[in-house]
């Protein structure tokens, strides 16, 4: 911990750099930057207790002005946060030990659209929906287009491997980005190769994207471009349970008929959610709707081929209109008032598996769940909604009604849960999160997850940041070294 004489100092060096207006230290603005979504620090708000604080927020211009803070940490040995948007879920950029918050919104620049190469390079610190305006205005998209997106940036995108509502089709951010500009924990500068793809060893690219600051802050990064859809189709089915959905499902993938959306939504959660995104009870069974879009011609074909396979399986057919529908109101699950939040507690605890094992997943971790916290009346509720050649991302999320008030037992409950969720997806052969991130609230799960694997991520970080001063205490590393 630095004394208060220390921090006089250090502020003035921050205020150096960027200059007094961009040095944060109300302890207003110590709130809004000590939190995310994550439901910890907010629970804490919510009972009256303080989550953790940043020492200072600064919020720099330049990829210079970075480098300059982080150099200037090393020195006092001062923890590193860098944030992008404030919507991670996972408390990635709660400062668990004080330090510098370092906001790079203000870098927030399109720096070039090349039309010959179907690219474009941005500041880290741009908005997601400002990108993707400009981006449509000059007839393309990134193809990422998150629940986040009116929040988050393009750092953020990065540091969780972000999916979008489109990711089967047009990939993660991991499968988007060309090349990144990341300042290191000694404050040099560096950029990857210019494309992704090489045989040039092993690639450092991706050690940095899904880090979530651990290893670097990223400044600048490239991303390909898709031009916008000539044809854009939705079509819905209600299947009579979820083995009939997912054989659907998995079918359309196998076929490789790269559908844009394809989403199903397990008995309950077709009651209760599409309920409130349709406006009107969907009946019983499994709402799925899929999304084909690009060349009409092409759309035509593909959006047969879908149509034919959901028939297969005893889908029934419900239209057009059911899937515009959920398509314009996709997002309403995430904001206000049919967003979850307390009183109730809840979490998402989304998770990657292959085909073969998707529902050995979803029945044990509903019946673990919904079994031992039947005390709590803990509801567990899923649907699948990114695809990959192999597999897919199942958003499984758990609901209590009236969680404990005490602080200290709430928290002890959600972590066990959280224990039990996690380690159950482990335990069916599925990763701790699809894309989410790690964070503070799984950060010490992730040696279960690596096992003996953990000591490379663990080498790099001890090679790289020495000091642990790059967002200590997060994906299972630990904490500064004063």
């Amino acid at each position: 911990m630095l004394h208060e004489l220390q921090k006089g100092y250090l502020e003035n060096e921050l205020v150096d750099i960027v200059g007094r207006e961009y040095v944060l230290t109300d302890d207003a603005d110590k709130l809004v930057y000590g939190l995310d979504y994550f439901w910890i620090p907010r629970m804490y708000i919510d009972r009256g207790k303080t989550p953790p604080f940043p020492d200072f927020i600064v919020l720099p211009k330049s990829t210079e002005e970075v480098a300059r803070i982080v150099k200037i940490a090393n020195i006092y040995r001062i923890p590193v946060i860098p944030w992008g948007g404030g919507s991670g879920s996972q408390g990635g950029v709660t400062p668990i030990y004080g330090g510098i918050t370092i906001d790079l919104k203000r870098m927030n620049k399109l720096i070039e659209l090349n039309a010959e190469t179907q690219t474009v390079c941005v500041q880290a610190g741009i908005n997601g929906y400002d990108l993707e305006h400009e981006l449509n205005r000059k007839g393309y998209t990134l193809g990422h287009i998150p629940a986040s997106i009116h929040s988050a940036t393009m750092g953020g995108y990065l540091a969780a491997r972000g999916s979008g509502v489109l990711s089967t089709k047009y990939g993660k951010m991991e499968d988007i980005v060309m090349t990144i500009e990341v300042v290191l924990p000694n404050g040099d500068v560096i950029r990857t190769l210019p494309v992704p793809t090489h045989a040039s060893g092993p690639g450092i690219l991706q050690v940095f994207v899904g880090a979530e600051g651990s290893y670097g802050i990223i400044t600048e990064a490239t991303a390909r471009i898709e031009r916008l859809p000539e044809e854009r189709r939705f079509r819905a089915y209600l299947f009579k349970d979820f083995n009939s959905g997912l054989n659907a499902c998995k079918e359309i993938i196998l076929s490789r008929i790269q559908p844009s959306v394809l989403r199903l939504y397990d008995e309950p959660e077709s009651k209760k959610q599409i309920k409130k995104i349709l406006g009107t009870e969907v009946g019983e069974g499994c709402y799925m709707c899929f999304g084909i879009e690009g060349d009409k011609e092409i759309v035509e074909i593909l959006e047969r081929r879908a149509v034919a396979i959901s028939e297969k399986f005893e889908g029934a057919d419900m239209g057009n209109k059911a899937a515009w529908e959920w398509w314009n109101h996709r997002y309403n699950f995430y904001f206000p008032p049919k967003a979850l939040d307390f009183p109730w507690m809840f979490g998402t605890m989304d998770t990657l598996i292959t085909f073969d094992k998707i529902e050995t997943l979803y029945w044990t971790k509903k019946k673990l769940l919904e079994e031992k916290y039947a005390k709590w009346d803990l509801q567990y509720i899923a649907h699948l909604s990114h695809w990959f050649p192999w597999g897919a991302m199942i958003y499984d999320r758990f609901i209590i009604e009236n969680p404990p008030w005490d602080p200290e037992e709430a928290l002890a409950l959600h972590n066990e849960i959280w224990n039990d969720a996690a380690r159950a997806s482990i335990k069916c052969g599925a990763v701790l999160n699809e894309h989410h991130g790690i964070g503070l609230k799984l950060g010490r799960l992730v040696r279960e997850q690596y096992g003996p694997a953990f000591q490379v991520l663990e080498t790099i970080k001890n090679g790289i940041d020495p000091q642990h001063i790059m967002n200590p205490g997060k994906m299972g590393f630990g904490p500064t070294h004063s």
